[in-house]
């Protein structure tokens, strides 16, 4: 689905990303791990296009995507979320759903005058993919609600539905559970698999919640200093001595579980 090929990216001499393979297979959730500054945002955003990497090629199926710009890689299928939702806060959670879908006929003010039945037509169509997602979710009590006023975790919840009113083939979730609490956070989680299994999304997650990745992904991939420097399952890369180093060497001890 979406294979690294080593890529690297340095910033004013100092290497992100270095010499970096790896593959997220069609219909996997592959966890994305590391210490603090270990160069996995930045892999996110060669990815995403929104950094051009200095070496290495990266593919989406078998079509090489270096350097293609975010807006074209949305129509392509691949969508990244972050850290912080971007949501549009002075729309309601149903109005953010429905400007996501490209090429709305709606956009161009000659079809707005002349072929409003048109229009009518594809925003009707629409309003029925956003209920869908809202009842997904099960967030359709709060279709109304302004998405600045949305908690952190319903924030999250949205920009999940927001994937979904794309034709994405591949999510980028860019911790997903930061700043959530535990009880939205199994939403998110139970979504992220619903997702998965019932509609075969394919999703890449970086996350620092380590209960999180263990529920989720597999296989994982762990990177330090820019590089991967061990893949597999939560099992095994608790087990993997150069793995536990990495996350002491970054102050982060404990993080990887007994």
């Amino acid at each position: 689905m979406i294979r690294v090929d080593n890529v690297s990216k340095a910033f004013g001499g100092l290497q992100a990303v270095r010499g970096v393979s790896l593959e997220v297979t069609r219909g996997s959730i592959t966890g994305l791990i590391g210490p603090n500054g270990a160069g996995k945002s930045t892999l996110f955003n060669i990815i995403a296009g929104l950094i051009p990497p200095d070496t290495g090629r990266i593919f989406l199926e078998q079509e090489d995507i270096t350097g293609i710009p975010p807006h074209r890689l949305f129509h392509k299928g691949l969508v990244r979320t972050f850290q912080i939702p971007h949501e549009f806060s002075r729309m309601t959670v149903r109005e953010n759903l429905m400007v996501v879908p490209a090429g709305q006929s709606g956009e161009n003010l000659f079809k707005s005058w002349l072929r409003w039945g048109q229009v009518r037509r594809e925003d009707g169509d629409i309003l029925e993919r956003v209920e869908d997602v809202l009842d997904f979710l099960e967030i359709s009590h709060l279709a109304g609600e302004l998405a600045g006023n949305l908690s952190g975790g319903q924030k999250k919840l949205l920009d999940l539905g927001r994937a979904m009113m794309t034709d994405a083939r591949a999510v980028l979730l860019d911790e997903p559970g930061a700043g959530v609490n535990r009880t939205l956070l199994g939403r998110i989680s139970a979504a992220i698999q619903r997702l998965n299994s019932e509609r075969g999304y394919t999703f890449c997650v970086i996350e620092h919640d380590m209960d999180l990745i263990s529920t989720l992904c597999e296989p994982v991939h762990v990177m330090a200093n820019g590089e991967v420097i061990a893949s597999g399952s939560m099992e095994e890369l608790r087990r993997n001595e150069q793995v536990r180093d990495a996350y002491l060497g970054g102050g982060m001890s404990g993080q990887m579980g007994a």
